[in-house]
């Protein structure tokens, strides 16, 4: 069974060894949009007067990702400084998603991105955004976004048949994202 989060939820989760140690905490996910897969995590140490590590975590290096915790083999899984995680959130498609606008590829602003929802597990995926609407004042809708035709801070295009593919909560994302997928095979 699958779990889905929002990206916030996964902030300060605890990066734990199966020894059980508690060796960090997500300060941030970085991800690439374009392929809807996890690349790394930035880090900060545990506790309040903790600041950030000059490391990263490698999602190759991430045994599983559950709504709880970050799960990794041991302490080795964290590079020793977080240059890897600057490659990833520098690379074309990289970077901030949030506060970027959903626009179709006819023209259509479907509204603003304000959250990532990720399907945990083994291997975790991004399966959709969720949006504060363009054409709903002060309502949010979660939509699947698969094979975006571009991304950047400002701007996510997708598909114009994305649209037809609103869900009204995280629960309903996934029978949204199943339906734009064979939408898009169809047109295809």
């Amino acid at each position: 069974m699958s779990t889905y989060l929002r990206a916030r939820e996964i902030r300060d989760a605890p990066v734990v060894t199966f020894a059980g140690e508690d060796i960090a905490q997500v300060k941030d996910i970085v991800f690439d949009p374009v392929r809807g897969t996890l690349t790394c995590f930035t880090l900060s140490g545990r506790g309040l007067l903790a600041g950030p590590l000059k490391r990263a975590l490698l999602w190759k290096k991430v045994h599983a990702l559950g709504p709880d915790a970050v799960m990794v083999r041991d302490g080795k899984a964290l590079e020793d400084d977080d240059q890897t995680a600057r490659e990833h959130i520098d690379a074309p498609g990289g970077g901030r998603v949030t506060g970027a606008r959903m626009m179709t590829e006819d023209g259509t602003v479907l509204g603003t991105i304000t959250d990532v929802i990720i399907e945990t597990g083994t291997a975790p995926q991004v399966i959709g955004y969720e949006v504060a609407s363009a054409a709903q004042a002060g309502r949010t809708v979660f939509l699947p976004v698969i094979k975006p035709s571009s991304v950047s801070e400002e701007m996510m295009v997708v598909p114009a048949c994305t649209a037809e593919f609103t869900a009204g909560d995280v629960v309903g994302l996934p029978a949204a994202a199943e339906g734009l997928r064979g939408r898009l095979e169809q047109e295809s």
